[in-house]
């Protein structure tokens, strides 16, 4: 009977034992608050052989809500910094859309067709200004070796034999003068010859101007409207920006920036084009004048060969006539 009854007593603090260990464990894991509680439930544990297993779910529903209260503030806290992150960059990534190209995509077609003229006519200004200088270049050149070349002739023949077969507008003034001179063949008059070969001449020079002028009147008229048709451009965009502020309802800065940045953008490409305009008509035109004296001197050549050739001529008619 004292064996069984041992026996009975050790199997009895064995299950008390075993039942104990589990609430321990809830006792580490659950805060000061909540121990004595479970040490109540302690004594219930030895009935009940299943409370054990339902003891751990309270225990860590108890541990549980401070933690996730803590990391629900934490994930909540994490995605507003994440947002204002994005939320910047995007921002920058708009201000940065905001250049001329994308700025032209997204203006009014009356804007658009204003830049695109506008763009046409400085690709213009840009092509006159390099045909233009090549060009004047080129005949300066010409026409100061050829003046070079006649410096020393004594008469037109003599000068058209330096000149060889060059085309230019000294072989045209001294071609005229040769004309003048055949035409005028048996005319006793030489004043009637120098004028009607000076009246040559000057059709030639004005001829000339007239071709070496030729696009420094596009230049002046690009030059003097393009600021006013960018002008157009920026009104109109504006005028739209306006009606967008009527339609949307309101003052904000960011609502009709894009707009007015679009209008003023045809104002710059306005002075764009009228700016170099300007600049290179003026240099041509200081250009062109220097070009043009040098005609007149060719011209005042070709008038000096053709008087001195009458000279000679009658020269030496009126010697034949004394010595007969």
């Amino acid at each position: 009977m004292n064996l069984s009854h041992s026996r009975a007593t050790v199997a009895v603090m064995v299950a008390m034992l075993s039942l104990a260990a589990p609430s321990l464990a809830q006792q580490k894991l659950a805060p000061p608050a909540q121990s004595a509680p479970a040490a109540q439930q302690a004594p219930l544990a030895a009935q009940v052989p299943a409370a054990p297993a339902q003891a751990t779910p309270p225990a860590s529903s108890a541990a549980v809500p401070g933690v996730a209260a803590s990391g629900m503030s934490d994930a909540v806290a994490a995605p507003a910094e994440g947002e204002s992150k994005l939320l910047r960059p995007t921002a920058t990534g708009g201000l940065r859309e905001l250049s001329p190209w994308s700025m032209f995509l997204s203006a009014d077609v009356i804007v658009k067709a204003v830049m695109i003229g506008l763009a046409f006519a400085s690709l213009v200004t840009w092509t006159i200004f390099i045909a233009k200088m090549i060009e004047l270049t080129v005949v300066r050149r010409k026409l100061r070796t050829a003046l070079a070349k006649i410096s020393d002739a004594r008469s037109l023949a003599e000068a058209q034999f330096a000149l060889g077969a060059k085309e230019g507008v000294l072989a045209s003034l001294l071609a005229a003068a040769m004309r003048e001179g055949r035409l005028s063949a048996g005319i006793s008059s030489d004043a009637g010859i120098k004028e009607r070969a000076a009246s040559r001449f000057a059709e030639i020079v004005r001829a000339e101007a007239r071709r070496i002028r030729l696009g420094m009147g596009l230049l002046a008229t690009i030059g003097a409207t393009s600021p006013f048709v960018g002008l157009f451009g920026t009104v109109w965009g504006i005028m739209n920006s306006f009606i967008g502020i009527s339609k949307s309802q309101t003052t904000n800065l960011a609502v009709v920036a894009p707009g007015i940045a679009e209008a003023l953008l045809a104002t710059a490409i306005g002075l764009v084009a009228a700016i170099p305009a300007v600049i290179i008509y003026n240099h041509f035109s200081r250009v062109t004048k220097t070009y043009l004296e040098l005609v007149n001197r060719a011209s005042g050549a070709a008038g000096r060969l053709l008087s001195r050739d009458l000279d000679r001529t009658h020269g030496g008619s009126h010697s034949r006539a004394a010595a007969e």
